[in-house]
């Protein structure tokens, strides 16, 4: 496991995205891909401490693809700047909340988890359970150690008044609004090179779990 090395990589791919450079530099690629697997394998095994609910994972097919889809963006950069995986029961964070990893260089490395982009049954079910419940949700957010580290939770995917069924002056609408339920902590790469790095997020992800646990009963 060599986290230096993915972000050296990741800063040489970023001044030379295009496809020749690539494949001259595969090989350089495919020792970055592998060191990352380990790093996810090694973080899996603090996580399944944390979540039983991870253990029949296995954590190097959890990784995504390296390779930008670009057939519907005006960006045709081929490749993505960053390497990226996802732990939930069933998988890379399909439809169930789960945690994100994301290394990047320049500072931009994070752990994130909750539930990203919910279909709308989903996302109903999590906003009836909010309705219902919020003073559990507002327990996990006003957590001291959850705000220190999370803030609360992104509020980048979000309707501008109130959803559909609610009332614009419900006690709860700033969460209502929400159409995804995330938290993220961003790393420096000085942190990610750090000999306790996969303890560091192992720790944040224990704060996740209780954002999970609430979001898994929601859509349940």
């Amino acid at each position: 496991m060599n986290l230096t090395l993915i972000l050296k990589f990741l800063k040489d791919l970023s001044k030379n995205n295009n496809r020749d450079w690539f494949e001259k530099n595969r090989s350089v690629y495919l020792v970055a891909k592998s060191s990352f697997e380990d790093f996810l394998e090694t973080l899996h095994k603090d996580l399944v401490k944390i979540d039983e609910g991870l253990e029949s994972l296995n954590p190097r097919k959890l990784g995504f693809r390296i390779y930008r889809d670009v057939r519907f963006s005006k960006d045709k950069r081929p490749y993505k700047l960053n390497m990226g995986a996802g732990f939930s029961p069933n998988g890379k964070m399909e439809q169930e909340p789960g945690y994100y990893i994301h290394i990047e260089p320049g500072n931009k490395s994070m752990i994130a988890g909750g539930m990203y982009m919910p279909d709308p049954q989903n996302l109903a079910k999590i906003r009836q359970e909010i309705d219902y419940n919020a003073e559990g949700l507002l327990k996990i957010l006003n957590g001291k150690e959850f705000k220190k580290h999370f803030g609360g939770l992104s509020d980048w995917d979000r309707v501008k008044t109130a959803p559909k069924g609610y009332p614009k002056d419900h006690l709860n609408i700033e969460l209502l609004k929400n159409k995804s339920f995330t938290v993220s902590h961003l790393f420096t790469d000085a942190e990610v090179k750090d000999k306790n790095f996969v303890k560091n997020v192992a720790a944040l992800a224990k704060s996740i779990k209780h954002l999970n646990d609430f979001l898994k009963s929601a859509i349940a």
